[in-house]
């Protein structure tokens, strides 16, 4: 019987070595993806579990929106619904951090709503509508035709911003936040009460310097002196004064403006003029006055420019908000999502 000792065990040896051949020659060329069916690539298809997990809680929403220009209600998943409002709120070309904060933000206030049944100036059965009134919102197919060709990496690059804040909301003392922005200040936001009526503790003016570089800091609009009268219901003199400005806000814009006795507020002005800021001043030009302003939209909450500035900065989303939003806590929404999804 020794004699058959060697056989046996070259027979085993060869039974071991067709085990490990094939992953001997598959290897050497294998490029450490992890493939799926026809090749496709599934390295980043393997979330973490609280990737996933939130994931999960942000696809378990749809928001009922209203859209404007064709009257009709598009229920939108929540993570598609975010992905349109960034598109649409901040440019595209924004550091990943400011599209991050973008982000946050727009789930935060989408949340908020929709937990408080606020349905004012909405058509019945929508949540919100895609306007200004709310939040701006574009559909895949808005966003193809305004991005053309750059379509897939601009999609693929809020897509990605939206992703890395899934299922997080901001929060102060446990609720969800007003969490309003803007497109540029005027190196200073504005306190909530200095814009609106209602004081919020995490709504403070903070200083915003980045935003000088915005395109959008400096704007110069001219009107006629009839035209300036007939808007605002004053006089302008003969002596070229216009009104004097009696007091400013903490973010520097204009709080009081005295018309001989009459007293407008920069909001007012603002709005009356159809101002980008309220932080102005002007003069008087022969039949035109001339007025000055300094950053674009109402200043109360997060700059969007100043949010880029800051992530060019090498600072993060979480950084940005907390500076824009005082005290607050970013915060898994998982909860809320829940009890929005069990109202249905």
């Amino acid at each position: 019987m020794k004699k058959f000792k060697p056989l046996i065990l070259l027979a085993s040896f060869l039974f071991a070595l067709t085990l490990l051949i094939p992953a001997v020659l598959v290897l050497p060329f294998g490029d450490g993806k992890v493939s799926g069916k026809l090749g496709e690539d599934l390295s980043n298809k393997a979330p973490n579990n609280e990737t996933a997990n939130n994931s999960t809680a942000d696809a378990a929403v749809e928001v009922a929106v209203y859209r404007s220009t064709k009257g009709q209600i598009d229920n939108v998943p929540l993570e598609d619904y975010l992905v349109g409002v960034v598109a649409a709120e901040m440019p595209v070309e924004f550091k990943e951090e400011a599209l991050k904060a973008q982000a946050l933000t727009a789930r935060t206030y989408i949340v908020k709503k929709m937990l408080s049944k606020d349905n004012v100036d909405v058509p019945e059965g929508a949540q919100v509508t895609d306007t200004q009134l709310h939040q701006v919102y574009l559909s895949e197919a808005e966003m193809r035709n305004n991005w053309g060709m750059e379509f897939d990496s601009n999609y693929a690059k809020i897509l990605s911003a939206v992703r890395d804040t899934s299922g997080q909301i901001l929060t102060y003392d446990g609720q969800a936040i007003d969490a309003s922005f803007f497109s540029t200040s005027n190196g200073y936001t504005e306190n909530s009460e200095d814009y609106w009526n209602n004081e919020m503790p995490y709504l403070r003016s903070v200083s915003s310097p980045w935003d000088k570089k915005s395109p959008k800091f400096n704007s110069v609009k001219e009107v006629t002196v009839k035209q300036f009268e007939a808007a605002l219901g004053v006089k302008v003199g003969a002596s070229g004064t216009i009104g004097k400005i009696v007091e400013r806000t903490a973010g520097k814009r204009v709080a009081k403006v005295d018309f001989s006795g009459k007293i407008l507020t920069g909001k007012e002005i603002r709005e009356k003029l159809d101002l980008r800021s309220s932080d102005f001043d002007w003069e008087r030009k022969g039949n035109s006055i001339v007025i000055t302003t300094r950053g674009f939209g109402h200043g109360v909450g997060m700059s969007q420019y100043g949010a880029n500035g800051m992530a060019a900065d090498g600072k993060d989303y979480q950084e940005i908000v907390k500076h824009y939003y005082q005290g607050v806590e970013v915060t898994s929404a998982d909860s809320m999502l829940a009890t929005i999804t069990a109202q249905k």
